[in-house]
This record gives C-alpha cells, sequence and structure tokens, in this order.
C-alpha cells in the first residue's frame, strides 16, 4: 500500500479496511481505555521513538474547547506562513480526520499502510487502540515534517498515550469540568491534577479561564516541577468587547482580538488562550495580525455549526436555521446554552434541541443547561454504538429535567418532526461526537462539497 494516499481502492473499500485494523487493534489489549505510559513507550520504542524527532510541540489539555484551541493555533500559525501537523480526536466521519500532516489532510490510503506498518511491528503485543492510532499520527508526523505540531489529548494527561514529548514548546491547558470521572477521579481538583501533568519543566504553560480549585491544582502542580505558568485572569487577561471580540492583555501587552470564527461567549476564551499561546511563546514570524485573522477566519466543524445548506438542512422550512454542536458534558452543554441564549437575545426564535449521548455521560447534568431554553427535546439513537445510551433512558432523564422530551428513529426523523411548529425556528442537534458525524453524514448529498472542510482538513479561510 502507498503512504502518499494513492490507491486504487475505492473510498468504501478503504473504510473497510480500517474498520477491520481498528477492530483487530482492539483485541490487542479489549480495555478500551487503560490508562498507562508503559505500553506507549514500549511500542515508540519499537518503532524508533518518533515522537524525539518532531518539530517544535504545543501539547494541549482539557475537558472542554481543546479541538477549538487546536484550531484557532493552526489558523494563526498558517496564516503566518507555516506548516503545521495537527493530531486530534476523536473524529466526526472518517478516522482520517484525526491526522493533518504538514498542512494537509491524510488520506484514507496513507492512514491505513501506517496502521499496517505499526501493527507489523508491534507484532502482537498488547497496546490499546488509541496507542497504536496515536504512535501512528508520531510516524506520519515524524516523517513528513512541518513547522510546528499541534498534539491534543485523548483522555486526562498524566498517561495519556500523547503525553510522551519530552520537552514540549509550550502546553496549553483548556476548560477543565467533571468528565471521564471513572477514570480521572471523582471531583474537578483530582481531574485538574491529572491534566496539569502535561506540564513540562521549563516549558510554558497556558491556562484558560478555570474555577479557583482548578487553578490551586495547576499552580501547585506547575510549581513542584518549575513550569512558568501563565494563568487567565493572573498573568494574562481578556475582556470583552462589544462586538463579540475582547482584549488580550498581559502586562505591558495590549492586543485587540476580532470575534472569534466559532461563535459563543466560550469560544473568545478559547481563542485569548490560543493567542496567549502565540504571545508568550513568541514564535518566529508570527505577527499580532496572523493571530488575528486566524481568530477571525478559524473553521471547527460541528461546534456551533450552523448548517446553511445539504439533505437535513433542506428538510426544514424557510426560514428556520439547523446549527450543529458537540458538546456532551454538563460544562459544554452550559456553554452551548449560553450562546444560544445570547444569539436569542439579538434573533429571538424558538429552539429545537435533537440530542444523544453516550451512557457513561452525566445525562441529566447535559441537559438541566437546557431548561427554559427550549421548546421541544427529541432523543435518537446512535446507530451501531453499543454504548449510546437507550433513546428511552434518554427521554426519561429529558423529562426529568424538565424539558419537553420525545425520541425519533434517526436524526432525519427528529428533525422532520418539529416542523409544524410555527416558524422560524431553529434545531440544534448536540451531544455526541458520533451524533454530530451522523447528522453530518446524513446532511450530506451526492456530489455536495458541504463537508470538504472535514475531507480537507483545513483550519481557516485564509
Amino acid at each position: 500500500m502507498p503512504t502518499d494516499g494513492t490507491s486504487t481502492e475505492t473510498g468504501d473499500d478503504l473504510s473497510r479496511e480500517i474498520e477491520a485494523i481498528l477492530a483487530r487493534f482492539v483485541r490487542y489489549h479489549p480495555d478500551r481505555i487503560d490508562l498507562s505510559l508503559d505500553r506507549m513507550y514500549r511500542l515508540l520504542d519499537d518503532l524508533g521513538n518518533p515522537q524525539d524527532a518532531l518539530p517544535p510541540t504545543i501539547h494541549i489539555a482539557g475537558t472542554n474547547g481543546k479541538g477549538s484551541v487546536s484550531a484557532f493555533l493552526a489558523a494563526a500559525l498558517e496564516v503566518g506562513g507555516q506548516t503545521v501537523s495537527v493530531y486530534t480526536s476523536p473524529h466526526l466521519i472518517r478516522f482520517a480526520e484525526r491526522y493533518h500532516v504538514a498542512g494537509a489532510p491524510l488520506s484514507d490510503a496513507a492512514l491505513l499502510a501506517l496502521f499496517e506498518e505499526v501493527e507489523a511491528l508491534n507484532a502482537g503485543k498488547p497496546a490499546t487502540e488509541f496507542e497504536i492510532t496515536t504512535a501512528a499520527a508520531f510516524l506520519a508526523m515524524s516523517r513528513t515534517l512541518a513547522d510546528y505540531v499541534i498534539l491534543e489529548t485523548g483522555l486526562g494527561g498524566r498517561f495519556d498515550a500523547t503525553n510522551v514529548v519530552r520537552q514540549p514548546a509550550a502546553t496549553v491547558i483548556t476548560r477543565i469540568g467533571l468528565d471521564h470521572m471513572n477514570f480521572l477521579g471523582p471531583d474537578i481538583e483530582s481531574i485538574a491534577g491529572e491534566k496539569a501533568a502535561i506540564q513540562k519543566k521549563g516549558t510554558p504553560s497556558i491556562l484558560a479561564p478555570q474555577e479557583p480549585g482548578v487553578v490551586e491544582v495547576v499552580t501547585a502542580a506547575a510549581e513542584a516541577i518549575g513550569a512558568p505558568l501563565y494563568r487567565a485572569g493572573h498573568e494574562w487577561d481578556i475582556t470583552p468587547t462589544d462586538d463579540g471580540g475582547g482584549v488580550y492583555r498581559r502586562a505591558e501587552t495590549v492586543w485587540p482580538l476580532p470575534p472569534p470564527g466559532l461563535p459563543g461567549r466560550h469560544q473568545l476564551d478559547n481563542a485569548a488562550a490560543a493567542a496567549a499561546c502565540h504571545e508568550i511563546c513568541g514564535f518566529p514570524g508570527i505577527a499580532r495580525d496572523a493571530v488575528a485573522i486566524g481568530i477571525r477566519n478559524v473553521t471547527w466543524p460541528g461546534r456551533m455549526e450552523w448548517v446553511q445548506r445539504g439533505a437535513l438542512a433542506d428538510l426544514l422550512p424557510q426560514g428556520w436555521e439547523l446549527w450543529l454542536d458537540a458538546a456532551h458534558n454538563p460544562q459544554g452543554a452550559q456553554a452551548l446554552a449560553d450562546a444560544f441564549r445570547a444569539l436569542n437575545r439579538r434573533d429571538p426564535r424558538p429552539l429545537h434541541l435533537v440530542f444523544a449521548v453516550l451512557g457513561d455521560k452525566d445525562i441529566p447534568g447535559f441537559l438541566v443547561p437546557f431548561r427554559g431554553l427550549v421548546e421541544t427535546a427529541t432523543a435518537v439513537p446512535i446507530a451501531n454504538e453499543e454504548r449510546a445510551s437507550p433513546v428511552a433512558e434518554l427521554i426519561r432523564e429529558a423529562r426529568q429535567a424538565g424539558l419537553d422530551a420525545r425520541g425519533a428513529d434517526s436524526v432525519p426523523a427528529a428533525v422532520a418532526s418539529v416542523t409544524d411548529e410555527k416558524g422560524p425556528a431553529r434545531v440544534l442537534i448536540a451531544g455526541s461526537h458520533l451524533l454530530i458525524g451522523a447528522a453530518m453524514a446524513a446532511n450530506r448529498q451526492n456530489g455536495d462539497a458541504w463537508l470538504d472542510q472535514i475531507d480537507g482538513g483545513h483550519y481557516c479561510a485564509h
């Protein structure tokens, strides 16, 4: 199989082969999540330690906002003329979305070749799926060097498979909340301690706005290892402006930031964290104008995204709007609900929620922020996903949260079911990344280029 992405196989053939090899990866270590770095270091040693050959790397951890901060950082670097490799997770439709190598998306053919190579070198030894797929990212990014690498943790930080880069150029910790508590700890302080462990001695650490308890934990962790820490509200700050942008300040530095290309007040905090990383680290050749252009023009699918065309959008009456967002935990849902309340102050319309989440999530915590905001809440299944919470359970939880809840067999059926309401109105599809990916796939029409930004992996429309 060639590694340049060329292949005589069809897209469907390649997708099936990738699904098959991912299924084999699970058999090497059947626990979906098993936090440890021992297997990862062994696997990387077998591969020649590609993580030690990467260009300057920005390592990002957090509960919410990792992907958005990655996108803001990459967009600014690209506007400044730099090439960027980005590794993120999870994906929305294609597994290859996770891999952006030296300014270009990785093709399914190239990804399959990498997987086959790593699998052969692993030789059946224990390794989780995420460890193997992360090792493939290191291999790809070490062979085709960019100017910078942006590396997003999968879960936690201390024992995450990405936490093997010895001396990153910077670390960024985005907003921390309650999620994956069965793996990271019972409270926000425990979770903060796990994520703070990506910090490294001598490496600048940028901390996005946080609850006070989180700031204390991250500060103590940084002091213990000698990591210079720059905290929102302390060493730097962001002040919102009436136009949706803000003013970033650190000591004598004052940067006006434009309204981010990703809507919502929470995205201003994410944009400011990215700006702080650029300003504090002083990446060569990246001027303020590049940061501003990147923030303004960034794209990141599935984050409060207004979908204006496609098969799903066409189900809605004239004047209706369709929105997608991958918020799936209480903090993310609260930020999303706040964003729609702000939108309603400018342009009030009824809002209908279509949702699905995985069974290990805090379902009441996800739903309560929408109380008093949405007219209806329609629960849907996630096809071929055994971890998805059953529709009947979602309906019960939604009603207990005070929502007018119902169920539908699919995303298109759910969207169509609310169109007899008086308009204009909005439909918000929110929850698991798997749900958002299914909605995007359902929205795509034959020959439609609507998802080119995913297939092309672009972070910024220059």
